[in-house]
C-alpha cells in the first residue's frame, strides 16, 4: 500500500512538473518580449530569495532551529540604509533618535566586549596580566561603542567618520596579503631580507590604506554606500548578541526546538514594534542607488541595479562556500552541525563558532533587505514576509544544502514571476505558499536534499 502510494505521488509531481513546463513553453511562444521580462524581473527578485535562504540555511543547518529574529534583521537592514540617509531621500525625513544611537552603541561595546574576552584575551592571558587585558578590553569595547554612536549621530558625514577605519581595514588586508605572499618570494636561501620585505609591506600597506580613506572622505557621494555596510554589520552585531545573551542560556536550559520557535517570534514582534515606534507604520523610500535607469534589451526593461543584485547574490554564495569548504572555521560549522556535543568534546568553541554563524546569517539577511529596499518601499512588518520567502527558498531547494538555497531563490523568483502573468501582481505571495505546499507533498527533501 505505501508502495502504490508513494508511485502515486511520483506521478502526481510529475504530471505538476510537465504542467509548469508547457505552460510557461506557451507564454513564451505567445509573446517572447514578454517573456524576457518577467523571466529578467524573476532572477532579480530571485537573487534577494537567495540571499535570505543562504543565510537561512547557514543558521538552521548549524544550530537546527528556526530563527524568526532572521526576519527583523532583513528588516533592520533596510531602515538602517533609511536610517543614515533619510536627509537625502524622497521628502528628506528627519529621523536621528538619541536613544536609538546609545541602545545600538551600547549592543556594539557588549559585543566587542565580549568578542575580544572570548577571542583574544583566551590566547594573551597566559602572557599578560588578565586585570590590564580587561582593561584594555574594555577601553577598546567602549571605543567601539562611541565610534558607532558618533556614526548614527553624524549620518551627513559617515564618510569623513568611517574613512580612518576603512584606511585601517584596507592597510591590514594588504599587509596580511603581502606578509602571506613572503614565501613565495623568499626563494632559496632568502634572496629577500625578512626586515626589509616587512619594511616594504609597512610602506605599501600604509599608503594604500591612506588613499583608500584620504579618497573615502573626499567622496561624499559614497554615503549611500556605506550605509550598506554599516547597516548589516549593526544586524549582525544584535544577531550575535541575541544569541549571546539569550539564545544560548535558552538552548542549555529548554533544549526544545518550541521554545527557540517561540522566543525568536517575540524578537521579531519585539523588533517590528521598535521599527514601528521609531518610523511609524507608512511604507518609506530608500534613496535612489545606482543603476536606476532602465536599459532596453530585447524588448524587456532591465536596470543596472537588478544585475547587481543578482550578482551579489552569486558573489555571496561563493564566498560562503569558500567560507564553509576551504576553511577551519567552515569544518567547525559543519561538525556543529552533525553533531554539537562532539564538537565540544574535541575542543571546538562552539559558543564562539556559533555567535559567528548568526552574525553572517544576520548580515546576509540585513544585505536581502537593503537590496529589496532599494526596489519597493519598506515598511515595517517586511521583516515577516522576507523571512517567509528565504524559508520558502530553502524548501524548495533543499534546506539545509546551500546548493539548494541559492537554486530554490532563483526558482521562487521564477515561478512567481510566471504565475502573475494573467493575474494580479497581489497574487505572487499566494503562489509562493501553494508551491511551498506542493513541495512539502511530493518534494519534502527539495530539488537539492542535503546528504
Amino acid at each position: 500500500m505505501l508502495r502504490y502510494l508513494e508511485d502515486r505521488r511520483r506521478l502526481l509531481a510529475i504530471v505538476l512538473t510537465l504542467a509548469v513546463a508547457a505552460y510557461i513553453g506557451w507564454k513564451i511562444s505567445q509573446s517572447a518580449d514578454q517573456a524576457l521580462q518577467f523571466a529578467f524581473n524573476g532572477l532579480a527578485v530571485g537573487a534577494v530569495y537567495a540571499l535570505l535562504a543562504m543565510g537561512f540555511t547557514l543558521v538552521y543547518s548549524t544550530v537546527w532551529f528556526f530563527d524568526l529574529y532572521y526576519g527583523a534583521a532583513a528588516a533592520l537592514g533596510a531602515y538602517g540604509v533609511f536610517y543614515l540617509r533619510a536627509h537625502e531621500g524622497i521628502g528628506r525625513y528627519d529621523v536621528n533618535n538619541l536613544y536609538v544611537n546609545i541602545v545600538f552603541a551600547a549592543v556594539t561595546a557588549g559585543v566587542v566586549a565580549w568578542a575580544l574576552h572570548a577571542g583574544l584575551a583566551a590566547r594573551l592571558r597566559p602572557r599578560f596580566n588578565p586585570t590590564v587585558l580587561r582593561i584594555v578590553g574594555g577601553l577598546l569595547a567602549a571605543g567601539a561603542g562611541v565610534y558607532t554612536g558618533l556614526i548614527l549621530t553624524y549620518p551627513k558625514n559617515i564618510n569623513v567618520i568611517l574613512s580612518p577605519a576603512i584606511g585601517v581595514l584596507v592597510a591590514l588586508v594588504v599587509g596580511w596579503a603581502l606578509y602571506r605572499g613572503y614565501g613565495y618570494l623568499a626563494t632559496g636561501a632568502g634572496r629577500v631580507p625578512f626586515l626589509a620585505f616587512v619594511a616594504i609591506i609597512v610602506f605599501v600597506a600604509a599608503a594604500l590604506g591612506a588613499y583608500c580613506g584620504l579618497s573615502v572622505a573626499n567622496a561624499p557621494e559614497s554615503g549611500l554606500y556605506l550605509s550598506w555596510g554599516v547597516s548589516c554589520l549593526l544586524a549582525g552585531v544584535v544577531g550575535l548578541a541575541l544569541y549571546r545573551g539569550l539564545y544560548m542560556q535558552m538552548r542549555e536550559r529548554a533544549r526544545s526546538p518550541l521554545v527557540m520557535l517561540v522566543a525568536t517570534l517575540g524578537i521579531l514582534l519585539a523588533i517590528t514594534a521598535f521599527i514601528i515606534v521609531v518610523f511609524q507604520s507608512a511604507p518609506r523610500p530608500l534613496p535612489e542607488a545606482f543603476g536606476s535607469t532602465p536599459w532596453t534589451i530585447g524588448g524587456a526593461n532591465i536596470k543596472g541595479f537588478n544585475v547587481f543584485t543578482i550578482g551579489i547574490a552569486f558573489v555571496g554564495f561563493l564566498a560562503l562556500l569558500l567560507l564553509l569548504k576551504k576553511t577551519s572555521f567552515g569544518k567547525a560549522v559543519r561538525a556543529i552541525g552533525d553533531d554539537e556535543e562532539v564538537s565540544k568534546v574535541v575542543g571546538i568553541n562552539t559558543t564562539v563558532v556559533i555567535a559567528i554563524v548568526f552574525f553572517i546569517g544576520a548580515v546576509y539577511a540585513a544585505l536581502a533587505g537593503l537590496l529589496s529596499g532599494h526596489d519597493t518601499a519598506i515598511q515595517p512588518r517586511m521583516g515577516l514576509l522576507l523571512l517567509l520567502k528565504g524559508w520558502i527558498a530553502s524548501v524548495v531547494g533543499g534546506i539545509g544544502n546551500l546548493y539548494g538555497a541559492i537554486v530554490g531563490g532563483f526558482v521562487l523568483g521564477l515561478i512567481e514571476q510566471f504565475g502573475v502573468w494573467d493575474i494580479a501582481g497581489e497574487w505572487n505571495n499566494a503562489i509562493s505558499f501553494i508551491l511551498l505546499i506542493l513541495f512539502l507533498s511530493f518534494w519534502p527533501q527539495g530539488l537539492l536534499p542535503r546528504k
